[in-house]
């Protein structure tokens, strides 16, 4: 090996990400080690979430991940290249365009559809295994519905809206999900009734879901049915037909324009090609494929000589340590791989991607550094998420069954958390907007709820208000006084005692408190000293006076209290009756409460008296007017939104603040949402700052950039 190690890992699917982010980690400020990721897409694909393209329920973007928004600030050197072959011996993966050698090579190519050898199944179906296979699909239904629309012809118009999905596991289930959702929105949309859609899951086992426990099995099953789709289990496909004629194993035939395939997975055309051992065989030697990889051809359009046909495919044999049996510096994770462990092999899952290649990387750096020992791969699934359309859902997780819309929060979950550490705070904002914000005919748990826009230009009026009201409050401070200097206008903000700095005795303070002491010390001393004589006779006379005087005055002020509320529930003024209010010119919180005399003495007493009293009062008159002219003029809008809230938050706690200046904090929220983008200069400002922000290495390290980040060429 020479001078600096390279590590190469092909394919940026789940398991080659979390392998080059597992080794940026290890070795992000080690010179002496290279990581290279190779994909011949620029973008990591959320596989799990395709059929929610397919059904139309999120765009394409929801399930793309640029590489550069994963990568830009870390040492991985993404390439985007095509990998024909590889040089096992001489330690070369080889393109059309270039070589690039390796000391360890990470193979996490993923796999493909299995089509079992079924005769015409490939030819004549769609598969859901690529963003294109997705597309495809998204495109197609809609077209069966348009053109059902306007088909005179009975037979071929039933054809058209039959929608059937061979197999019955995560993929066919989520599909048919969200087809049954779609069909709802397409029928409104065509005007065609619903009762003339037929979906149908054709499933070979006797179970749908078979990976789960029974319970969300039957859920799972009575969900789908209740929702109009037809199960069919038992019922092997031998042969699919040119003509849309899908025949089962009993004899029966299945009609249809659209035929989804999902019922397995075996190794891509790649593994057909690397002289590796392969711990199991396609039953299929002739599959199809296309610069795409291969997947079900109803619905593509190549020419011939985009075609091949792919021989002997296969999952690649692995030891425990996740390292191929053939060449010891070449490690395998992901769906690729073929490993049993306690007998059975292990699962094609997202879990089983990242944990083999967690593995993968482990043994890497127990050989580069010849100090930790290798691990074995033992599987650790924690559970099993399906959703059945946006609405509902059903788990297996921990021990626990989920359903309805508890399942699909923790779906939720579980896709952020793994978003999170992919790109940060970046990609869970996106997948929130895809989700939630921006989903179209209430298809997700929350509905439609936090998805209805308020167009901006119906804001711009309350954005030129509130700027208005910031201007007219400072502009009051002024008339006020605050920006005069010979004496404190904020001092209700503070407590009684406490000097600003630059009043008179600020500073003083200490000394004052000992003289008051030793006062209040000689006249306890002289009360003492009398109260056996004179004063104590007569204070205790005008006592007992003052307690029957007040013993009066609280009988009288009972009986006109109990007289008030008579009146005021009983006598009818303009046909109503006459009730408590709610003084909406009161504080909210009371100046003496406890709140409120916790913050006065914890923050402003403690923190705010330190800085001179002008230097307090003008910069709350500027702030104000600041505020105000941001918000008439849209600029910096949404920082501008945020210091209203927080203005209006140290009034409040300051015990001035009423309920009918609380209005504030809620148009603020308001403009939270782009306010000042409609005639306003935030239209112009904001993305010019936002693009020289996502310029920069701390953006990019952090994740925080808007959008996708910006990569500066260097200069030569």
């Amino acid at each position: 090996m020479g001078d600096t190690t390279k590590i190469v890992i092909l394919g940026g699917g789940y398991a080659g990400v979390e392998a080059a982010k597992l080794l940026n980690k290890q070795y992000k400020k080690n010179q002496n080690v290279s990581i290279t990721l190779i994909d011949k897409n620029p973008y990591h694909t959320l596989m799990t979430e395709l059929h929610e393209i397919a059904g139309s329920r999120t765009e394409p973007e929801a399930v793309q991940v640029s590489f550069k928004r994963i990568f830009s600030g870390t040492k991985v050197n993404v390439v985007i290249d095509e990998i024909e072959a590889i040089d096992f011996p001489d330690n070369k993966l080889k393109s059309k365009v270039a070589e690039y050698p390796y000391d360890y090579l990470v193979l996490s190519t993923g796999g493909h559809p299995e089509f079992f050898g079924i005769d015409g199944i490939q030819a004549n179906s769609f598969t859901l295994w690529s963003l294109e296979d997705a597309i495809r699909i998204r495109e197609h239904v809609e077209l069966m519905f348009r053109a059902a629309a306007k088909e005179p012809h009975e037979n071929h118009r039933r054809k058209q809206l039959t929608f059937v999905v061979a197999g019955a596991g995560f993929t066919g289930i989520e599909l048919v999900g969200e087809l049954m959702e779609r069909a709802d929105t397409l029928c409104r949309k065509y005007h065609i009734d619903r009762d003339e859609v037929k979906i149908m899951v054709v499933e070979a086992q006797d179970r749908v879901l078979p990976i789960l426990s029974e319970k969300p099995q039957r859920k799972a099953k009575e969900y789908m049915e209740k929702n109009g789709v037809e199960i069919l289990l038992n019922a092997p496909i031998v042969k699919g037909e040119s003509n849309g004629a899908y025949t089962l194993k009993d004899g029966r035939v299945i009609e249809t324009d659209t035929f989804v395939w999902t019922c397995g997975i075996q190794g891509s055309e790649f593994t057909a090609k690397i002289d590796l051992t392969k711990g199991r065989k396609s039953n299929d030697n002739c599959s199809i494929a296309t610069p795409e990889g291969i997947h079900g051809m109803s619905g593509c359009h190549f020419d011939e000589d985009e075609r091949d046909i792919v021989g002997e495919r296969g999952r690649i044999l692995v030891s425990g340590e996740m390292q191929s049996v053939d060449y010891k510096n070449v490690y395998l994770a992901g769906d690729m791989i073929w490993y049993l462990h306690q007998e059975k092999v292990v699962a094609q899952i997202v879990e089983n991607a990242l944990q083999t290649a967690e593995v993968a990387v482990h043994n890497i750096v127990a050989e580069i550094e010849e100090k930790k020992e290798k691990k074995i791969y033992v599987p650790n699934y924690h559970g099993f998420m399906v959703s059945i359309g946006g609405r509902y859902g059903v788990a297996s997780v921990m021990g626990m069954n989920l359903y309805g819309f508890f399942a699909m929060a923790l779906k939720h979950f579980i896709n952020l958390h793994y978003l999170w550490g992919l790109a940060g705070f970046n990609a869970c904002w996106n997948y929130l907007q895809e989700e939630f914000f921006q989903i179209k005919n209430k298809r997700s748990i929350l509905g439609g709820h936090v998805a209805a826009k308020v167009p901006a230009y119906w804001v711009l009026p309350a954005r030129l208000w509130l700027g208005l009201m910031w201007v007219i409050e400072g502009a009051n401070k002024i008339g006020e006084g605050w920006l005069r200097g010979d004496r404190s206008r904020s001092g209700w903000m503070f407590s009684s005692k406490t000097l600003q700095r630059g009043m008179p005795g600020y500073g003083e303070s200490e000394v004052a408190q000992v003289v008051s002491a030793a006062t209040d010390a000689a006249w306890t001393d002289v009360g003492t000293a009398a109260s056996g004589t004179v004063v104590e006779p007569i204070a205790d006379a005008v006592t007992a006076a003052t307690d029957s005087v007040t013993d009066a005055a609280y009988v009288a002020a009972d009986a006109v209290a109990a007289a008030s509320e008579w009146v005021e529930e009983s006598v009818p003024v303009a046909g109503e009756v006459l009730k408590k209010y709610w003084d909406l010119d009161a504080s909210i919180f009371q100046w003496d409460s406890a709140l409120v005399t916790w913050f006065r003495t914890t923050f402003m007493d403690n923190l705010a008296a330190h800085l001179h009293f002008s230097l307090f009062q003008w910069s709350i008159v500027l702030v104000e007017i600041a505020l105000g002219l941001a918000l008439m003029g849209g600029l910096f809008t949404w920082g501008a939104a945020v210091a209203t809230i927080g203005m209006t938050v140290v009034f409040t706690l300051s015990g001035m603040f009423t309920w009918n200046q609380l209005w504030f904090v809620f148009l603020a929220i308001v403009m939270m949402g782009g306010a000042g983008h409609v005639a306003g200069l935030d239209h112009w400002v904001m993305p010019w700052i936002k693009d020289r922000w996502n310029t920069t290495k701390l953006a990019q390290r952090t994740y925080l950039y808007s959008g996708e980040p910006i990569i500066k060429k260097k200069k030569k």
